[in-house]
């Protein structure tokens, strides 16, 4: 069971997987050793999966990024997901319920190079039957 520490914890290090311990001790009033010995606890129990970073796709020359439906016919589920992980334009990839069997995170340097990826290499995936991208014009959160 999470305590209020616990969530203060995760928010914390969620905002900022870098936030130095001492820095979550202060805030919370307790010691480093204490936030050290929970944050072991939340990764025990798979709460803390991984420490990461988010990289403003922008700054490494991909201007468009998009959130795409691929839809596939039921047979080709997994096999169509597995194509698609080994893309490097395919940030993020999840199975998913709703309009889309598929959501995928693309990074394209531009329009054409979006086209080219939604003709020529998602598109000519054997058992893709549809993809429908949407063009993420800002992150709000």
């Amino acid at each position: 069971m999470l305590d209020e520490r616990d969530r203060i914890i995760i928010e914390m290090l969620t905002r900022d997987a870098r936030t130095p311990f001492t820095e979550i001790a202060k805030a919370l009033g307790i010691s480093e050793t204490a936030v050290r010995k929970r944050v072991r606890s939340l990764e025990e129990k798979g709460i803390l999966k991984q420490y990461t970073i988010r990289v403003d796709p922008q700054k490494l020359g991909y201007n468009l990024v998009s959130i795409t439906g691929v839809d596939t016919t039921p047979e080709r589920l997994f096999e169509v997901a597995s194509k698609l992980k080994e893309f490097e334009f395919v940030r993020e990839l999840y199975l998913s319920s709703g309009d889309h069997m598929i959501m995928a995170e693309i990074w394209a340097r531009d329009g054409g190079d979006l086209a080219d990826i939604m003709s020529n290499k998602i598109g000519k995936i054997d058992g893709v039957t549809k993809v429908c991208p949407a063009i993420i014009l800002e992150r709000l959160k």
